[in-house]
C-alpha cells in the first residue's frame, strides 16, 4: 500500500504541472493527459487510466472541481469532494500526477500539461471534443487517442443501482 506522503506528492497545482511538463518535455518524455469528474471511481476508470498510461511516459489526470461537477452532472453531485477524488486517483499506480481544475472545460489544464497525447474514453470521438480544447491541443501538436469504452461501467449506472438498492 502506498504511503500517504507518496500519494500527496502526486497531487499538484496547475502551476506545478506547467513546470513539471516543461521539464518532462525537455527530457524527451511523452506526457499523456486525460481529464474527467471521477466522482465514484470504478473498475472502468481504473482500466481506462491504465490504458492511457501505456500511451506515454507520464500520465497526468485533470479532475473537475466540485462546482464544475455540479454544473455538468446536476444537483447532488459530486458525491465525493474534489480533495477525496484526487487522493483516490493519486493512489493508483498508473497515475503519475493529478490536479484539480475549477472550470467546466479543461482548456487551462491542457495549456499547463501541453501533452504529447490526450486520451479520452470511447464515449467521445475526435469530433465531439470541446472546440476550445481542440484549439489548445492543435496548438501544441497533441495527438488525440480515444480509448475504447468499457461497457457496463459508469458512475451514473452505479448511482442508479445504489438508488434501487
Amino acid at each position: 500500500m502506498r504511503s500517504r506522503s507518496s500519494v500527496n506528492r502526486k497531487i499538484i497545482t496547475l502551476d506545478e504541472l506547467r513546470e513539471k511538463s516543461e521539464r518532462l518535455r525537455s527530457a524527451g518524455k511523452r506526457g499523456v493527459a486525460t481529464n474527467g469528474c471521477f466522482d465514484i471511481l470504478h473498475v472502468g476508470h481504473v482500466r481506462y487510466l491504465a490504458a492511457a498510461r501505456k500511451l506515454g511516459d507520464v500520465l497526468v489526470v485533470g479532475v473537475n472541481g466540485d462546482n464544475s461537477v455540479c454544473q455538468l452532472k446536476g444537483e447532488g453531485r459530486p458525491i465525493n469532494r474534489e480533495q477525496d477524488r484526487v487522493e483516490v486517483l493519486a493512489a493508483l499506480e498508473s497515475v503519475d500526477y493529478v490536479t484539480i481544475f475549477p472550470e467546466l472545460r479543461a482548456t487551462n489544464f491542457l495549456r499547463a500539461a501541453q501533452p504529447a497525447i490526450y486520451a479520452k474514453g470511447g464515449d467521445y470521438t475526435a469530433d465531439t471534443l470541446d472546440p476550445e480544447e481542440r484549439v489548445v491541443l492543435e496548438k501544441f501538436g497533441t495527438r488525440i487517442e480515444i480509448i475504447p469504452f468499457e461497457t457496463g461501467y459508469s458512475t451514473s449506472q452505479l448511482l442508479t443501482r445504489i438508488g434501487e438498492g
